[in-house]
C-alpha cells in the first residue's frame, strides 16, 4: 500500500486563519450593535426593557407581604438581587450574558461532534467492522479537538457559570434567604461547584486518555504491522465505549439539562447522544467527500459513501424517534415541571423560538428523510455534501433551542446584532475545530496500510 499523506498546507492555514479572523470583526461588530440595541429583528426588545422598568422602578410589584420581603432583600443584595430578580422575571439580560450563550452553544455542538466521532471508531473496532478501515483516519483526526473542547469548557464556564446556570448562585442553598430554592436545593448533592468540576476535569481527561491510547496503537499498526496493536486497539475502544455510554449522560444533564434546573428527562442523556452521534456522522461524511475531491483518498469508493449516507439517514430517523417519545410523553402526561420545557419554546418568551422550533424539524428530520431515501443520493457526493452540511445546521439549531431559552428567555431571537455575534463566534469555533482535524489528518498516513482488514474495505461492496 503505498503512502498518502495530508499535506496541511499554508493556503489552508491562511483560509483558516482568513476565517477565525473575520469571526473575530463580526463578533467584535455584534457586540458593538448589542450593546447599543440593534433591535431590527428582535420583537423582545421594546417588552424587555419596559420588563427592566417594570422590575426596579415600579413599588407595587408584590401582591403581599412575602413579595414585599423579598422585594427588599433584593434591594440589598446587588448583584446578586440583580440576578434574583431577573430569574423572577425571567433572567436578566445583557450583551455579555448573550456572547457566554454562544459561547457555550457552539463549544458543547462542536465538543459532541469529536467525542462522537471518537465513538464511532471504537464502534468499528468493537464490532470488527472491515468496511470502514479504509475511513478509520478520518474518524481519528476529530479526536484533536478534544483536549481543546475540555480547555474551553473549563474556561467558559469558570467565567460565565452565574450567567449561564442559575443553580451556581450560593444563595438558592440557603434557607435563611428570600431566595431560597428547595427544587435546586434537593439537587445539591449533585450540582455543586466542586463536584461538577471534578466530573467536568475527568469526562475531558477520559476521553482524551482513551482517544489516544487508540490514536498511539494506530500508528503503531502503521510501523510495525501485525494484528497485536489492532487487538490493543479493540480493548481500548472496548473501554471507551463504555466510559462514553455513561459520562456522555452525564455530561448531557451537567452541560444542558441543568440549564433548566427546575426540568428533567430520563431520556435526555440519549436525546443529546443522538443528535452528537448523527452530526459526528454529518462531519465524517463532509470530510471524506472534500479530502476527495481534492486528490485523496482515492480508493474510497461509491460503496464507502453510500454506508456513510445509511448512517446520516438512519441516524436522522432515530434523532426523530427519541425526540418524538421525549415530546409525547411530556406532552401527554402534561406535568408541569415537564412540559415547561416545551411549553418555553412553542408559546412561551414572545415566541421567538417558535420559528427555530419548526425550521428545527424540518432540517433535521424532513429533509434527511427525503433527501437520502433514494440509493443515488447516498453515493453521490455532491447530494453527500449538501445533505450533510444540511444536517449539521439542523443540529446546530437543535442545541440552540437547548440551551439558549433557558440562559435568555425571550431575548434568545435574531435581531442584528444577535446575528453578527452567532455568526462570529461560530466562524471562530469552526476556524479551530477545522485546525484540529486537519492537524490530526495530517499526522499519519491517510490509509491505515496495516490494517488487517483493508483489503476487505478497499473491496467493499454492498
Amino acid at each position: 500500500m503505498s503512502e498518502e499523506k495530508f499535506v496541511f498546507t499554508g493556503k489552508a492555514k491562511q483560509k483558516l486563519l482568513t476565517i477565525l479572523g473575520v469571526g473575530v470583526v463580526l463578533l467584535i461588530i455584534g457586540i458593538i450593535g448589542l450593546s447599543n440595541d440593534w433591535a431590527v429583528f428582535d420583537p423582545a426588545a421594546h417588552e424587555a426593557n419596559t420588563h427592566h422598568s417594570e422590575i426596579y422602578s415600579a413599588p407595587d410589584l408584590t401582591a403581599n407581604a412575602g413579595h414585599h420581603e423579598e422585594s427588599v432583600a433584593i434591594e440589598g443584595h446587588g448583584e446578586e438581587s440583580h440576578a434574583h430578580a431577573s430569574h423572577v422575571e425571567g433572567h436578566g439580560y445583557n450583551w455579555i450574558k448573550r456572547v457566554y450563550a454562544d459561547l457555550w452553544h457552539n463549544n458543547i455542538f462542536f465538543m459532541g461532534i469529536a467525542i462522537a466521532c471518537v465513538f464511532f471508531l471504537a464502534l468499528n473496532y468493537v464490532t470488527w467492522a472491515g468496511w470502514s478501515a479504509i475511513l478509520k483516519r478520518v474518524f481519528e483526526a476529530f479526536g484533536y479537538y478534544i483536549p481543546i473542547a475540555g480547555v474551553l469548557t473549563l474556561v467558559i464556564f469558570s467565567i460565565a457559570n452565574h450567567d449561564l446556570f442559575h443553580w451556581t448562585h450560593d444563595y438558592l442553598y440557603d434557607v435563611n434567604d428570600a431566595r431560597y430554592d428547595a427544587i435546586i436545593a434537593g439537587k445539591q448533592n449533585w450540582l455543586n461547584m466542586g463536584f461538577y468540576y471534578a466530573r467536568m476535569i475527568t469526562y475531558f481527561v477520559l476521553w482524551s486518555v482513551l482517544f489516544f491510547a487508540i490514536r498511539n496503537e494506530s500508528q503503531l499498526e502503521d510501523l510495525n504491522g501485525g494484528t497485536k496493536h489492532h487487538n490493543r486497539m479493540i480493548v481500548f475502544s472496548g473501554i471507551f465505549i463504555v466510559v462514553f455510554g455513561v459520562t456522555t449522560s452525564t455530561a448531557a444533564w451537567d452541560f444542558i439539562m441543568s440549564i433548566d434546573t427546575h426540568w428533567f428527562s430520563t431520556l435526555f442523556g440519549w436525546y443529546v447522544f443522538a443528535s452528537w452521534f448523527v452530526s459526528g456522522i454529518a462531519s465524517i461524511v463532509l470530510v471524506t467527500v472534500l479530502l476527495k475531491e481534492n486528490g485523496y483518498l482515492k480508493q474510497v469508493n461509491a460503496e464507502h459513501l453510500h454506508d456513510l449516507g445509511k448512517f446520516m439517514f438512519a441516524f436522522s430517523i432515530f434523532w426523530t424517534y427519541l425526540w418524538f417519545s421525549q415530546f409525547l410523553l411530556i406532552w401527554y402526561a402534561n406535568i408541569p415541571e415537564e412540559s415547561v420545557y416545551f411549553i418555553e419554546r412553542l408559546f412561551n418568551n414572545m415566541g421567538v423560538y417558535l420559528p427555530v422550533f419548526v425550521l428545527n424539524l424540518i432540517v433535521c428530520f424532513a429533509f434527511p428523510f427525503l433527501f437520502f431515501m433514494t440509493r443515488d443520493s447516498k453515493r453521490a457526493m455532491t447530494w453527500l455534501k449538501v445533505g450533510s452540511v444540511a444536517i449539521l445546521i439542523g443540529h446546530w439549531f437543535d442545541f440552540y433551542l437547548m440551551i439558549m431559552p433557558g440562559v435568555l428567555n425571550e431575548h434568545g431571537g435574531f435581531n442584528l446584532g444577535n446575528l453578527f455575534v452567532e455568526l462570529g463566534i461560530f466562524m471562530i469555533f469552526l476556524s479551530v475545530f477545522a485546525s484540529a482535524i486537519m492537524f490530526g489528518l495530517s499526522k499519519a498516513n491517510l490509509i491505515a496500510k496495516n490494517h488487517p482488514m483493508l483489503d476487505e474495505s478497499i473491496n467493499h461492496h454492498t
